[in-house]
Formats: C-alpha cells, sequence, structure tokens
C-alpha cells in the first residue's frame, strides 16, 4: 500500500469535499483516489468520508486523522525536495592536471547524464590530498602503486623524433667517449614524482651506468615537454601525453612502469557510486588502460 499516496487523496478530497476534484487535485483519476482512500480505511479499520451524501463528508474518525495525514504528506513534499536539491548539489572531485581540457569536459557531461552536477578541482598530487583531507572535495585521484590501483596507466619515454625502434632502452643514454653534445636526459613530470615511479628510474639510471643529473623532476610539465621539444632528451609520460604534445612514445625496454590512481573519498564523500557510473570516463582522462569496477 502506498500510504503517502493514500493520505495525498485523503488530505485533497477532505479539503475540497468532493472526489472527483480532490482527484484531481491531487494528480490522479478519481476511481484511484477512490481505491487508494478505501485502502486506507481497510488498514485503519474505520470509514474516512461519509459516502450518503453528493459531498465527501468526513467522519468524526476521519476528522481526527486528518492532521496527521496532512503532516505526512508535507514530510513526504519536503524530502522530496531535499532529495531535489541534493542531486543538484555539486559533486566536488579533484583530478591530476595531467588530463586534457576535452576529456575533462566530457567527464563533466558523462556525470550530467548520470544526474551528477561534478565540480573538478584541478591540481597536483599534494594539493589533490591536501583538498581531500581538509573535505573541501569529496574525494579526489590520487597516485597509488599498481597493486592498489583502480586504473592504470602506462608509462614510457617520449621524445620530439621517432627513434626507430619498438622500445628504448635506457642504457642507450649513457655517454660513451665519443660522443658529443651534451648527455641526454630523461624527464620525470611532477605527477610521476612517487616513489613506485621515480625509484624504480633511478635505480635503473644507476644500474645501467647514466650520470645523476640524467634524470630530472621538472617542475611542472611545460617546463618538461620544452626541454624535450627543443633537444633530444625524454619525457617519461602516458601515449595519450605523448599524442597531445606530438612526442613519439615508445615502451620502456628495462623495466615496465605504470601509474596507479585509486578514488580516495573524504569522512563524506561516498565515491563508489561515482567509481561505478564514472568509471570508463575516468579512464578516459587518465589515459588509463581501464577501470576496475
Amino acid at each position: 500500500m502506498d500510504l503517502v499516496g493514500a493520505c495525498r487523496a485523503f488530505v485533497s478530497v477532505s479539503e475540497r469535499g468532493s472526489f472527483t476534484v480532490g482527484a484531481a487535485a491531487a494528480r490522479m483519476s478519481q476511481p484511484v483516489a477512490s481505491r487508494r482512500i478505501a485502502a486506507l480505511e481497510e488498514r485503519f479499520g474505520e470509514q474516512l468520508f461519509e459516502r450518503t451524501s453528493r459531498r465527501a463528508v468526513l467522519t468524526p474518525f476521519g476528522r481526527d486523522m486528518l492532521p496527521a495525514a496532512r503532516q505526512l504528506v508535507l514530510a513526504a513534499d519536503v524530502l522530496e525536495h531535499e532529495a531535489e536539491a541534493a542531486k543538484r548539489k555539486p559533486w566536488r572531485l579533484a583530478v591530476p592536471g595531467i588530463c586534457s581540457t576535452v576529456d575533462l569536459a566530457r567527464l563533466v557531461a558523462d556525470a550530467r547524464g548520470h544526474g551528477v552536477t561534478l565540480e573538478l578541482r584541478v591540481g597536483p598530487s599534494p594539493r589533490r590530498l591536501e583538498l581531500v583531507r581538509s573535505q573541501q572535495v569529496r574525494a579526489a585521484l590520487l597516485p597509488v602503486p599498481p597493486d592498489e590501483a583502480a586504473w592504470s596507466v602506462p608509462l614510457g619515454l617520449a621524445g620530439a623524433r621517432n627513434p626507430g625502434v619498438k622500445r628504448v632502452y635506457v642504457e642507450t643514454l649513457r655517454i660513451g667517449r665519443a660522443d658529443a653534445g651534451p648527455p641526454r636526459r630523461i624527464w620525470i613530470q611532477p605527477e610521476d614524482d612517487v616513489p613506485h615511479v621515480r625509484d624504480p628510474l633511478t635505480r635503473l639510471r644507476d644500474a645501467v651506468g647514466l650520470r645523476p643529473a640524467q634524470l630530472v623532476v621538472a617542475a611542472d610539465l611545460t617546463t618538461a615537454a620544452a626541454e624535450v621539444l627543443c633537444s633530444r632528451d625524454l619525457l617519461l609520460c602516458s601515449p595519450a601525453q605523448a599524442r597531445e604534445l606530438a612526442l613519439s612514445w615508445r615502451p620502456i625496454g628495462e623495466i615496465a612502469l605504470t601509474r596507479g590512481y585509486a578514488l580516495t573519498g573524504a569522512a563524506a564523500g561516498d565515491p563508489q557510486h561515482i567509481q561505478a557510473r564514472l568509471g570508463d570516463a575516468i579512464a578516459r582522462c587518465l589515459g588509463a588502460e581501464g577501470a576496475v569496477a
């Protein structure tokens, strides 16, 4: 039994003194209103209206029940209003600066298709962590090791020139006696300045005999990309970033490096439904291989 719908019919008919007029005011047909009121009377075990006249007249029991029925209908209306307001409330999400504008716009558009008003905060990893800890956002996409990741982004080396090989081996950057010019460098962008990416690459640098200065953490992606575009240096990045920067990307020959991301919620963030609804759109933004539902 729809208790709220029955009480709505009861209140509307009692206020207008007519089943026909009251049903129309409650946006239901007269037979539906009659059935709902009859079900309410059966549940209570008492009649709410006298049906001996052409008007709908409340019985003494009906007059006693009317105030409580009005309160129930009012509470239901308030609840529906609050639910609509909550759905329109922006859902703030902190995302990496590596995401392109077009992909972020598609993410926001996809969210609207799911009834979510997404409001994005773009920033580096430390800033995203600060935002979620201070509850300025409801969730943030944060870097995690690959075995903890919901989204995985393959990393490789990209340069301004086509290397002519399927993989780039870091050892080929080692300076030889016959080499002229400055040593080639690998630039790490701030998004990848995390232990599970930086440390294996540092160990590889030392193992193959590169100089310490050949592995550089850039202040920002623009600086790193500019250095790569005007030299033979290489940028550690994803295939999506390489395409956006018009660079030639190859996987690293000696090791496989991966960016891992997980959606971390604030105290009242509840990110699970966002991941379930927008997992594919988030994967597209990150340049990820796929999402884990």
